[in-house]
């Protein structure tokens, strides 16, 4: 099973995380910011991960150290519920539409860690989630996951509809590149590793 249970406390923060690769889209836990749990609970839900959480962290300074924290830890449970990443398909993509909206995610599992991010939000809060707060999630991930993440908002008005497309597409790309070839015993690279 594909599955990794992360802990990281700080005099900031303190997470607990649990992430099955290989679950059925559920998500249970609140980082303390709703309209970002709402996120987390479409990436989980579109990737067909189980994620479980339990978050305290300072909100009563802003979300950044929370939110930046939870993807250090998602990437850690990633990084380490994919293990030597054997067998994986190792490339995702994704494009999906929100009504007006229209991004598209780009994944390599190549245990090099870099982020594009290409993404206009107009508001600068949804709810109470910092929209600037997007691009820190993403980039922490991507280091921590060891990923090769390529972001991009093609088009779009309303702020939600744009991080909602940006999540679900999140979601179904790193599906996509977590799958496992049934045929495959080696790792998709002429190194020999990832």
């Amino acid at each position: 099973m594909r599955k990794a249970q992360v802990e990281r406390n700080t005099k900031e923060t303190q997470i607990v995380l649990s992430l099955n690769l290989d679950g059925k889209g559920s998500f249970a836990g609140t980082t303390g910011v709703g309209f970002f749990d709402h996120m987390l609970n479409l990436f989980a839900c579109h990737g067909s991960f189980d994620m479980v959480l339990n978050v305290h962290g300072d909100l009563a300074v802003d979300s950044h150290h929370t939110l930046e924290d939870l993807a250090i830890v998602l990437g850690d449970a990633l990084d380490r519920a994919l293990g030597n990443r054997i067998g994986i398909r190792r490339y995702g993509i994704f494009y999906c539409p929100m009504d007006e909206a229209l991004s598209r995610v780009v994944i390599d599992l190549s245990g090099r860690p870099y982020l594009v991010y290409d993404v206009e939000l107009k508001a600068e809060r949804i709810g109470d989630f910092e929209t600037e707060m997007l691009r820190e999630f993403l980039y922490a991930l991507s280091v921590h996951g060891r990923m090769n993440l390529h972001v991009t908002n093609l088009y779009g008005i309303n702020s939600h509809h744009i991080a909602e497309s940006v999540f679900k597409a999140l979601g179904h790309a790193l599906k996509g590149a977590v799958y496992v070839e049934a045929d495959s015993d080696k790792v998709l690279s002429t190194k020999g590793v990832l």
